[in-house]
């Protein structure tokens, strides 16, 4: 991963860095998840979570599932990124999920689409075939983010998760890694 870089578009963002998440980012990361736990709806967590289990969040994310953040001049953490295994079953072990988070006030700027692209890079150098993303439906600025960088929505599961009494959809979004033209895709059915 490159380090540091800049904003994509000159202008919107000082210089900040992209570096593995630390257990010292801890508090930092787990203030960004929180309020997006307990006042939205891109996570489907009902609890915020304590220190000690952001601690141990940081502490799976190491190796070939790591975690990112994205950190301006001061050292403030403006948002984070990760990759997760897909699914627990054997099959699935060359697939991974990415989740990216961007505190609010950072927002609209370019972290997210840097933090995306350094977990898509970071999957591709882990031998990663595939990298899924599973957007709330109505989450329009990350479904943009991930069509951005070349994710095709590839299915909706229909009302799956419940949360501040309403019935939510989740789009399941996806990128091939490598050459494209190596992956025969079949058409979907309608």
């Amino acid at each position: 991963m490159r380090q540091p870089l800049r904003a994509a578009r000159a202008g919107s963002l000082p210089p900040m860095e992209l570096r593995q998440v630390r257990r010292d980012d801890a508090e930092a990361v787990r203030a960004i998840y929180n309020r997006e736990v307990t006042e939205s709806t891109v996570t489907f967590d009902l609890v915020a979570r304590t220190l000690d289990e952001q601690l141990q969040w940081i502490d799976e994310h190491r190796g070939a599932h790591p975690a990112v953040v994205a950190v301006d001049g001061s050292g403030r953490v403006l948002g984070f990124a990760s990759l997760s295994p897909y699914r627990s079953r054997p099959a699935y072990r060359t697939t991974v999920e990415d989740s990216v988070y961007v505190a609010r006030d950072a927002r609209g700027g370019g972290v997210g689409r840097l933090l995306l692209e350094a977990v898509v890079e970071l999957a591709a150098d882990h031998g990663f075939h595939a990298v899924m993303a599973r957007v709330v439906g109505s989450h329009e600025a990350s479904i943009r983010l991930h069509r951005s960088c070349g994710f095709e929505l590839v299915g909706v599961e229909r009302e799956v998760g419940r949360k501040f009494g309403r019935w939510l959809d989740v789009a399941l979004m996806q990128l091939l890694l490598g050459d494209p033209g190596s992956h025969p895709r079949p058409p979907l059915i309608p």
